[in-house]
């Protein structure tokens, strides 16, 4: 991983571009982008050919990837682009992709599970086979590009498998219970690859005004009693451009290691690169985010208690067997959203930070998630009601210090 300064004047001019990634830092890699004949797919092979890899176009609509070959040809050169038309839902099709990948590139070190169609409505009305049509894109395509693709990195001990996950709300259920499989897919198989040298993980884009889904959009707005503008402006916060999903998609192959296992969003993979993403001017901020000395002294203790809890628990762990070990590990980092090590380091910098006087904002909703989650796992599995008690009673203070830091900060 190759790291540099931000350079918002770059003369790229591409998302990827500003944020703090080496041009070529994925260099001889291969990635296929499935989907990628527009939108977001099209985006993150841009971003990926910026990055020096070579690029497979995956993509059902011949005109649509032909076209995309074309463009990213003509800025990137030729030789780093395939187009192969592709049914990811179809077996025979999916091997011919891997034939055709392995004979243009030699290998395949990479797989963004892109492709997708969006099926809305009330599950009482949508149609069973616009079911199953979402089921075959959604998952069983995953499952395909996952059994076609695993083997060859395995035996090289070398790859990435990158699902790409949804989880929404209503009249979304013909479309998002597939796309909320693939988050399950890709913690199944993180899991099963762990020390093989092969990464899974999931990222979401995001809510992206992409063609497909505005066209969504314009479907599911009136059925939650809205206007389409309206949908988007009350959505605003978490709204980012094709390009800048895109480049997400891209960066977090970079970053694979750091994210193995978890479930991350395009914002993330983002800012992993530059801090400062979307953050606008850090001097500004810097300046305006200055604390007082009692506010400083306050937060700094709940820092180093909620710090200290966090070590005594995962040293705690280290002293399970292998198997229940590892899978604290897995929870641990798929819920707080980072390895329990990164916490540590992260929350030693919020320390380092306030004892600067400067205010800065890890994301400690996160840590909180983890203990709602290991409560709601204590009310599962503790059937002695006394111990139940006891345990929730420490699990929520945990979260109460972390709940008083968060709001310190804000």
């Amino acid at each position: 991983m190759l790291i540099k300064k931000r350079d918002c004047m770059n003369k790229d001019g591409m998302v990827i571009a500003q944020v703090g990634l080496t041009r070529e830092a994925l260099r001889g890699e291969t990635v296929i982008v499935t989907g990628a004949g527009g939108g977001i797919g099209y985006e993150a092979a841009r971003a990926l050919l910026w990055l020096g890899t070579n690029v497979v176009v995956a993509e059902i609509d011949q005109q649509n990837g032909r076209k995309a070959e074309v463009a990213l040809e003509s800025e990137f050169g030729k030789d780093r682009v395939l187009f192969v038309a592709t049914d990811v839902g179809d077996e025979a099709s999916v091997r011919n992709l891997y034939n055709l990948s392995v004979m243009a590139f030699d290998k395949v070190d990479a797989i963004i599970n892109n492709a997708t169609i969006a099926v809305l409505g009330q599950v009482k009305d949508v149609p069973i086979e616009r079911w199953d049509a979402s089921y075959r894109v959604n998952l069983r395509g995953p499952v395909l590009m996952a059994k076609t693709f695993l083997p060859d990195m395995l035996s090289r001990r070398h790859g990435v498998f990158v699902c790409v996950s949804s989880k929404g709300t209503a009249f979304l259920g013909g479309y998002e219970t597939f796309k909320a499989a693939q988050l399950h897919l890709g913690d199944t198989l993180a899991a099963e690859l762990e020390g093989t040298g092969v990464i899974a993980y999931t990222i979401g884009p995001g809510l992206v005004p992409t063609e497909t889904a505005s066209q969504a959009v314009a479907q599911l707005a009136p059925l939650m009693g809205m206007r389409v503008d309206e949908f988007f402006e009350m959505n605003k916060s978490a709204v980012l451009s094709v390009e800048e999903a895109g480049a997400g998609f891209a960066a977090s192959i970079v970053f694979a290691e750091k994210f193995s296992g978890m479930e991350i969003s395009s914002i993330q993979a983002l800012k992993a690169a530059d801090i400062n993403f979307g953050s606008g001017d850090g001097l500004a901020e810097e300046e305006s985010d200055r604390l007082s000395l009692d506010k400083r002294e306050q937060a700094r203790a709940l820092c180093e208690a909620v710090r200290l809890t966090l070590k005594e628990q995962a040293d705690g762990w280290k002293s399970r067997s292998l198997f229940e070990r590892q899978w604290v590990i897995r929870d641990f980092r798929k819920t707080a959203g980072m390895p329990v090590e990164e916490w540590l380091e992260c929350l030693q910098q919020l320390d380092e930070d306030l004892q600067r006087g400067v205010l800065s904002h890890p994301p400690l909703e996160r840590l909180m998630d983890y203990y709602n989650h290991l409560a709601e796992l204590a009310k599962g599995y503790e059937k002695d009601r006394e111990k139940l008690e006891e345990n929730l009673r420490h699990v929520y203070g945990w979260k109460d210090e972390v709940e008083q830091l968060e709001k310190m900060l804000n």
